[in-house]
Order: C-alpha cells, then structure tokens, then sequence
C-alpha cells in the first residue's frame, strides 16, 4: 500500500485528538458559565464577552488557516492540521518543517516519503514538546524572578524582557537571510519579509488615524495573505 500524507487514518486519528480538545474548550466553558453565575456576575456581560472571544478568534484562525495550507503541500493536511490546532504556533511549525524538510533532502511544495514524513513529524514534536515540560516546571520560577528583578529596577526590567523579544525575533530572521549569499533569488524572503512590514505599517497608520481598533485583530493575516500573494510575482520575476 504506498504511502499517502493524507490517507483518511491520519485524518481519524487526527480528528479524534481535535474531538478531545473541543471538549475539553466546551467543558471548561460551561464551567465558567457556572461560576460566573454562582459569583452573581451580570450574564449579559458574559455572554457579551463569549460572543466577541468568539468573533475575535476568527482573525488568528485565518492565519492558522494559511499555515496549514502552506505546509499541506508536503506534508498534507491532517499533520498540520493537529499541529496548528492544539498546541503548535505557525511561526515555530513552518520554520521547523522547513528546517527538517531542507535536512532529509526536500523542501516545503515537494513530495514526501514515508521515512521523510516520519522524520519531519518527529522533529516537530520534539520541538514543541518541551514546553509541556518547562512551562509548569520553571515558569513560576521565572515569572517571580522577572517581577523581583523589574521591582528593583524598572528601567532595566524592560530592557531585559526587550531583549528576550529581540532574540527571539532575531532567531527567526536568521532562517530569512541564512540564503542571501546564493545569489539574487536568496533575497526573495528579504523582498517579502520587507513588503510584509511596509503593509502591517500601514495597517497601523490606518488603526491609529481612522481609530479602526478592529483591523489590529486582522492586520497579521492581511499582511500574511498580501505577502503571499506579492511573493509570486516577485520569485516569477526574480527567480
């Protein structure tokens, strides 16, 4: 039986998992719901606020949405799928899959095999799997050592959590321009990452100006989706 990324058993297994954490998400909910009525809070302000936490997810749903199109084209869709809808984040899983595709010898946008795949969900999971470890071991740990240190000394408390940011961001720009020495079709990403800025600017020139506070919920996937899209055009002529 030759190997399909999207065989309809990926797609059970996946969508038994996501059954699962949708249940979890309606359990604590109702839960909530309860509690909020036992404390006497005003159920219109509830359900006011259920209905715009829903409304407002739709945004980061759209940009889940076009990482996983992205990836399906190597990976399929049910992996993706499970991955961008419990625990993964888009920037960590695109670049990983990049990474571990570019290692066994593919690339996102090409075919697969079954050892290729193995390896690739392999080192996805492996990735993303120590934050489950981390988090409730250290992060109170480093969540009080951040309030004690910003409590001695606010201005270099922010410094410090900047730079935290900024590592993180430059360790993703390194996956931008680790091609650039391949000659003019290596500044590809450069060109998009630089159009993408140039229209989430706009985009906040347009929330701060026209006060439209709604489109901060939209700008990430409006720049996502535009980038994409002027990408073509820029590899077609640069490539």
């Amino acid at each position: 039986m030759p190997f399909d990324v999207n065989s309809p058993v990926l797609y059970v297994l996946v969508a038994i998992v996501i059954a699962f954490v949708l249940a979890q998400s309606v359990f604590f909910l109702v839960r909530a719901v309860k509690r909020a009525k036992a404390m006497g809070m005003d159920m219109a302000i509830v359900r006011r606020t259920i209905k715009k936490a829903a409304v407002f997810s739709v945004a980061p749903a759209i940009s889940i949405f076009i990482g996983v199109i992205t990836l399906s084209f190597s990976l399929g869709i049910p992996l993706p799928w499970l991955r961008l809808s419990v625990i993964g984040s888009l920037t960590y899983e695109t670049t990983a899959a990049d990474a571990a595709l570019k290692a066994v010898g593919s690339s996102l946008g090409e075919a697969v095999s079954a050892e290729q795949f193995v390896t690739v969900s392999t080192v996805m999971m492996l990735g993303i799997i120590m934050g489950l470890i981390l988090v409730p071991l250290l992060c109170k740990k480093i969540d009080r050592g951040l309030v004690k240190f910003q409590a001695k000394d606010k201005k270099w408390g922010e410094i410090f959590i900047t730079s935290l940011f900024m590592g993180m961001i430059s360790a993703f720009l390194g996956f931008i321009f680790c091609d650039i020495t391949d000659g003019i079709t290596g500044w590809i990403p450069v060109f998009v990452m630089l159009i993408s800025a140039a229209i989430m600017c706009v985009c906040g020139f347009v929330i701060k100006k026209l006060n439209w506070k709604w489109l901060s919920d939209y700008a990430l996937p409006i720049c996502m989706v535009a980038s994409m899209l002027l990408a073509i055009p820029i590899t077609s002529w640069l490539g």
